[in-house]
């Protein structure tokens, strides 16, 4: 197995109810080890741009108007098989998919306001880390 670092963002929904530390608890019981943090607002361009991918989807602008409503968490996790091991333990997007004990099924309000974001793939984990942080930030 290989040690990955991944992207994780803690979403408005989640900081609004004070969950970051019961949403790291569960990547840290998980063995996933918190290498990179910051608690940030995204301004409109910059959801945007993270979001671009997604930019001809119908949900595209809704998405950016809730990822700007509020505080975020931007945070470098790492691990064996990190990405993979966050994905599982985030659950799946539609809440109600998601398997007991997972995060989403814990603490999601629905599929938009889900709680968190992780990436994908280990492309994408290397271009969201750096979206979101510098080399010298992340001190694992």
């Amino acid at each position: 197995m290989a040690v990955e670092r991944t992207l994780s963002i803690i979403k408005p929904d989640a900081t609004r109810r004070n969950l970051t530390g019961a949403v790291n608890k569960c990547f840290e019981e998980a063995g996933l080890r918190i290498v990179a943090q910051k608690r940030i607002l995204l301004t409109r361009a910059r959801a945007e741009a993270f979001y671009a991918v997604h930019a001809e989807r119908p949900f595209y602008s809704d998405l950016c108007d809730f990822m700007t409503s509020g505080p975020v968490v931007v945070q470098v996790l790492e691990g064996e098989n990190a990405i993979a091991k966050n994905r599982e333990v985030m659950g799946a997007t539609n809440p109600d998919d998601a398997a007991e004990g997972t995060i989403r099924k814990l603490f999601a309000e629905n599929v938009e306001a889900n709680s968190v974001h992780g990436s994908d793939s280990p492309e994408n984990a290397a271009i969201e880390i750096k979206f979101f942080f510098e080399d010298d930030e992340i001190v694992g």
